[in-house]
């Protein structure tokens, strides 16, 4: 990956911090995923292995200030749990209370409380880095899902300890920058979720590499608007047309396949109770909208992609949240998996709908972050890459 890793730095008798990117689901305290967990044991284990001391930091959610609902305390409990050893925690990231506690770890792994109770960590102040790198010796970042973004965390404490990657963040760099900068063809990506304004930039960089092009959810609205198509009520970002149209006339200038939805799930109301009708693309009702691709269209898409040796897939195909409107996520998804072609999915939403299939096993890599993959597939260095120690 270019960038020095935990194998290449002594770490035996030190304190080493740790970023990782804990940033779980939370329903009334439960942790209801535990993937951004499981994913971090492996450069903590290691770490421990070698001899370290392990200070681990992550943020969680998007709190203003101290947020007791917020606490990463239950994620220090399931940590334990996981790694079948006690995890210890501290009240606060910085200070005397992350200090103290830092002091009094011994060989266990202690837990910083959320990064972001303090405003700092996102402006990446440079007090704010001072203090928590003051905690170690060494420095790894193993967040590839905060990567980024230039925070305290991720690039400022990068200037006062030394810093390599974590394996996740090995991991995720490797996966996503080789299948972007040497593919095996053809190469598909697959493209949905809601908005055309936030994949461009991925598809403007994918669309001299790829052999087809698959569009989905909200965001192929706009699309098919741009061919013409009435898509009635359904989401459309009409400020986007003429960007999607030129994106179709250079697809077609450089030969490659673009698919759009044959038919769709439409319904009335946004709303898990909606009548949900299939119908062929150019006969959605007056007054419904598009809330999911419909059978013919996965059929479709399964049949193009067999031909593919590598699949990217960022955006689901439709509103899996809702029952009714699930169908063309899980089902592509179901084959996507089945392909023998190296398939990665690019985090996010995207990761939430494999792992609800179950699936997560059957794919070559499911990244953990979505704003970093699809930045990465935009081509882009990310912050909390570049800050560390070059190989």
């Amino acid at each position: 990956m270019g960038k020095k890793t935990v194998r290449d730095i002594d770490v035996s008798g030190k304190r080493v911090l740790v970023r990782a990117d804990l940033n779980v689901p939370l329903e009334g305290g439960a942790i209801t995923d535990d993937t951004r967990i499981r994913e971090s044991l492996p450069t903590i284990k290691y770490l421990v292995e070698q001899g370290a001391r392990v200070i681990v930091c992550s943020h969680l959610g998007r709190p203003k200030g101290v947020d007791p609902e917020l606490s990463l305390a239950p994620v220090a409990g399931r940590m334990s749990n996981l790694l079948g050893a006690d995890v210890l925690f501290a009240e606060d990231c910085v200070g005397p209370v992350a200090e103290a506690a830092v002091a009094a770890m011994g060989h266990h792994v202690l837990l910083l409380e959320n990064l972001r109770f303090h405003a700092e960590e996102e402006k990446n102040q440079p007090l704010f880095a001072e203090q928590l790198a003051s905690l170690a010796e060494v420095f790894v970042n193993d967040a590839f899902g905060a990567a980024h973004r230039a925070h305290a965390s991720t690039e400022g404490v990068t200037h006062h300890l030394p810093s390599v990657a974590g394996f996740l963040m090995e991991k995720e760099v490797r996966y996503l920058s080789a299948l972007v900068a040497h593919p095996p063809k053809p190469f598909a990506a697959v493209v949905g979720g809601a908005k055309v304004s936030t994949k461009i930039p991925a598809i403007d960089h994918l669309l001299p590499r790829i052999d087809m092009l698959l569009l989905g959810g909200g965001m192929a609205n706009t699309f098919l608007k741009a061919t013409g198509i009435d898509v009635q009520m359904s989401l459309v970002e009409d400020e986007q047309v003429e960007a999607a149209k030129a994106i179709l006339e250079r697809a077609k200038a450089a030969g490659v396949a673009v698919h759009l939805p044959v038919d769709v799930i439409a319904a009335s109301k946004f709303a898990e109770d909606a009548e949900a009708l299939t119908r062929p693309i150019a006969e959605i009702p007056p007054g419904y909208m598009v809330l999911d691709i419909g059978p013919a269209t996965v059929k479709a898409y399964a049949s193009a992609l067999k031909r593919a040796k590598a699949v990217v897939w960022n955006g689901p195909m439709g509103v899996f949240e809702m029952e009714k409107f699930s169908h063309g996520s899980f089902d592509l998804a179901r084959a996507v998996a089945n392909l023998d072609a190296t398939t990665v999915v690019g985090g996010g939403e995207t990761a939430a709908v494999v792992a609800l299939a179950g699936l997560q096993s059957r794919f070559t890599h499911v990244s953990t972050g979505g704003g970093a993959s699809l930045e990465m597939l935009e081509g882009r260095e990310l912050p909390g890459v570049a800050a560390l120690l070059d190989a």
